[in-house]
């Protein structure tokens, strides 16, 4: 009997996974064209579109599509979905897990942009640059009777105390930040799995000593049942009449009328807000016109290099679930 050497080409091919559909619901978020699907669409057919194509999708991806109970339990190829984003507050969890479906999320892509834009905000607050710009442009200065000037006080941040809600990874980072300016740092953690030991130099107080003692209060944690209307009206109280409130996190943290209230009326000198509650805003919205009130379209993640890290680990997510192995797995 001839015995015949077999080839590398020659055998079987090694067993892969049958290819899926994959949908993304609303890809232009992360998207615009400044990114490549490249690496995703090598995983199945691959399809960026609206929700009406998510109906025999084994896989789905979404940004800001709320995928509801209703909505989870009429799809019926529906195993896995994939949260383009840190926040889960966009998928009913309990459904996805009584339907078997797996949900990941991309933790921790966006920390530092996130962190450069809340002190972009605490910038453009205290040194005005966005006015002093615009007002150069106009010819002030050109027709200005000194060699400088300034339309409203400035303000130096060194020696100035900083409070965090949510020592997470963004509220550390942000934390870090302020420190380099020279600020006292305060913090309360909101943040579920945070590490116990607080950044060196910072100091854990309870709530009403962050609310009363901070010249800056910063918002980093999650929106849950148990921060919803963090801050409210009491709290709002509690706070210095200088004091400036940031929030990057989520709208739904603050009482918007009483914080529009709050600024209309001098009881609270500042505030900078990448979010909002409900997003876009309607024109009436008591934020986007009150006193001393900067606000931002939710761009704080949205750097290409926030971006291109969150593509990325959103693909691995998917990888690593179509090999049996998923990552990043909400509970």
């Amino acid at each position: 009997m001839e015995l015949r050497t077999r080839r590398f080409d020659d055998l079987p091919a090694k067993p892969h996974f049958q290819p899926m559909k994959i949908v993304v619901l609303d890809g232009y978020t992360l998207n615009p064209g400044d990114l490549d699907w490249g690496n995703l669409q090598r995983l199945g057919e691959c399809q960026i579109f609206d929700l009406a194509r998510a109906q025999h999708a084994p896989i789905l991806l979404t940004n800001k599509v709320i995928l509801g109970e209703k909505l989870i339990r009429v799809l019926p190829d529906l195993k896995y979905i994939g949260i383009l984003a840190t926040g889960t507050n966009v998928v009913d969890l309990s459904a996805s897990h009584e339907k078997g479906v797996v949900v990941t999320n991309v933790p921790a892509y966006g920390t530092r942009s996130v962190a450069q834009t809340t002190f972009a905000l605490l910038l453009e607050i205290t040194q005005n640059i966005g006015r002093h710009s615009q007002s150069v442009r106009a010819g002030n200065w050109s027709s200005a009777p000194d060699w400088c000037y300034w339309e409203k006080p400035l303000m130096e941040l060194h020696g100035l105390t900083l409070g965090i809600i949510g020592l997470g990874r963004i509220g550390r980072a942000v934390a870090q930040l302020g420190q380099a300016f020279g600020m006292e740092v305060l913090a309360q953690s909101h943040a579920s799995g945070s590490q116990s030991s607080p950044p060196a130099g910072v100091r854990m107080v309870d709530s009403e000593t962050l609310f009363r003692e901070s010249d800056v209060l910063s918002l980093h944690c999650p929106l849950t049942s148990e921060t919803q209307n963090l801050v409210n009206e009491s709290r709002l109280e509690w706070m210095k009449p200088t004091a400036i409130l940031l929030n990057t996190s989520r709208g739904g943290l603050i009482d918007e009328q009483s914080l529009a209230d709050a600024l209309n009326t001098g009881k609270l000198a500042a505030a900078g807000l990448d979010v909002l509650r409900k997003e876009p805003p309607a024109l009436d919205n008591p934020l986007v016109h009150a006193k001393n009130c900067f606000v931002t379209p939710h761009l704080a993640w949205a750097t290409h290099a926030a971006r291109k890290r969150l593509l990325e680990i959103a693909v691995e997510n998917v990888r690593a679930f179509i090999a049996g192995n998923p990552i990043n797995v909400m509970s």
